[in-house]
């Protein structure tokens, strides 16, 4: 596969949870960059499909983001793209990446129990 990111990706583990029409999903996210990330999930999309989903910031609150499905493999998960970000989702995803930079793949997992809020 040709490499199409123009933003580099970092190793993470992070919980988040996506909507699928009516469903909930868990998902871990284990890549992540500027421009996008990868969930790793068994849940079903189509490429081209906008995802909402939320993310687990270390300080125990969620960040809420949107992505197009830009490739997606069959109950493994799926890659976005970030669409239409807001000046604070900027922001904690800068930070997000800050703190993946610093720690490398040796960070600690992100988790928390999802539950419904």
């Amino acid at each position: 596969m040709d490499e199409r990111r123009s933003k580099p990706r970092l190793s993470v583990h992070l919980d988040a949870e996506w909507h699928g029409g009516e469903e909930r999903h868990s998902a871990q996210i284990t890549d992540l960059s500027e421009g996008g990330c990868y969930l790793d999930t068994v849940g079903e999309v189509m490429s081209g499909e906008i995802v909402a989903f939320r993310v687990l910031l270390p300080d125990g609150d969620w960040l809420y983001l949107e992505g197009e499905v830009r490739h997606h493999r069959h109950g493994r998960g799926f890659g976005v793209q970030f669409v239409d970000l807001n000046e604070e989702q900027v922001e904690n995803l800068a930070r997000l990446l800050q703190i993946a930079r610093e720690f490398g793949p040796e960070a600690p997992a992100i988790s928390a129990d999802l539950v419904e809020d």
